[in-house]
């Protein structure tokens, strides 16, 4: 069961809009797509102690989705895992505070640094990347590698099955050990769903996720600034090309996107004025949405006039 109330006129307005989408140029994208849609009737902001101990909101937390239990890469939207896991190290003393994993953090989240994620995710594992390994130690080192799923698991969320969140991001792409352990077919590639990282965000934003101030933390390294000028010049600005580019200047954004050859996703809570919260999770895939600029933002703006007051 979801953790949200099926709204079935959301539903219909999803549907109406993929149909719309796909009729405008888009041929296949319903099979390519993933969406899932929250909608509040007040801010999710550290509302924590409104949320019961199943993770339900007392909220009236209503809810779509299209194909959001579907599995797909994730592409740097796993990132969003990897704060939450560092945060939830953090509180169980299995990290060491300091400025350098701040740093990284911050990279990670605000430029979806590729590089800072692999120390994220050499520290959370204890593992580091380097050439392949006879197979007693690189079996140690896959269950090293495996400790942020077994943390997931740990959950006991029914969104979260089937997820993978153990490889880092890459540039060109993984070499060595880290190409072993893709599979010779890429099985092991990263998968998230949507509906897995509507959850995940959602109790990041509520402040439920490890404790109220790791999310507030965590809120802090999602926001982002909707102002042209702001982030002018930025080629990570994770705005242009995604769902903040489909909103007005001054709406509030706390997002992170993720972009490649054969994906263009974005996970995002909005609050504008004149329209109910909502969170907005979308999954595009295959070449072709990956370069479409205009489809995230045309999302966003449909969702969100369908969330202003009526």
């Amino acid at each position: 069961m979801a953790f949200y109330s099926p709204d079935p006129p959301m539903d219909q307005t999803l549907r109406s809009l993929v149909a719309a989408l796909e009729s405008d140029g888009r041929p296949g994208l319903p099979q390519q797509l993933s969406i899932t849609w929250l909608r509040f009737p007040t801010s999710l902001l550290q509302s924590a102690a409104q949320l019961d101990a199943g993770g339900r909101t007392a909220l009236s937390v209503r809810g779509a989705s299209w194909g959001g239990e579907r599995q797909r890469y994730p592409a740097s939207v796993v990132k969003l895992v990897y704060l939450i896991a560092a945060e939830a190290w953090l509180q169980r003393q299995l990290l060491e505070d300091g400025e350098e994993l701040r740093r990284a953090l911050a990279d990670m989240i605000r430029d979806s640094s590729n590089d800072a994620t692999g120390l994220v995710l050499d520290l959370l594992s204890g593992t580091t990347s380097g050439p392949s390994l006879p197979p007693e130690r690189f079996g140690a080192w896959v269950r090293q590698r495996q400790l942020v799923n077994g943390w997931l698991a740990s959950l006991g969320w029914p969104e979260l099955e089937g997820c993978n969140a153990c490889q880092k991001t890459w540039g060109d792409g993984p070499y060595g050990r880290e190409r072993d352990f893709y599979g010779q077919r890429l099985e092991n590639r990263n998968s998230l769903s949507t509906g897995a990282t509507a959850r995940l965000l959602h109790d990041v934003i509520a402040g439920a996720m490890v404790s109220p101030p790791a999310s507030a933390r965590m809120q802090e390294l999602l926001s982002r600034s909707l102002d042209p000028e702001q982030r002018a010049g930025d080629p990570e600005n994770q705005v242009d090309g995604f769902l903040g580019a489909g909103l007005p200047v001054a709406a509030k954004l706390w997002s992170k996107a993720g972009w490649m050859s054969q994906a263009r996703h974005d996970a995002a809570y909005v609050e504008v004025e004149g329209a109910d919260p909502f969170l907005l999770v979308v999954f595009s895939e295959g070449q072709r949405a990956a370069a479409d600029e205009a489809l995230l933002p045309a999302i966003a703006a449909a969702v969100l006039k369908a969330c202003r007051y009526s």
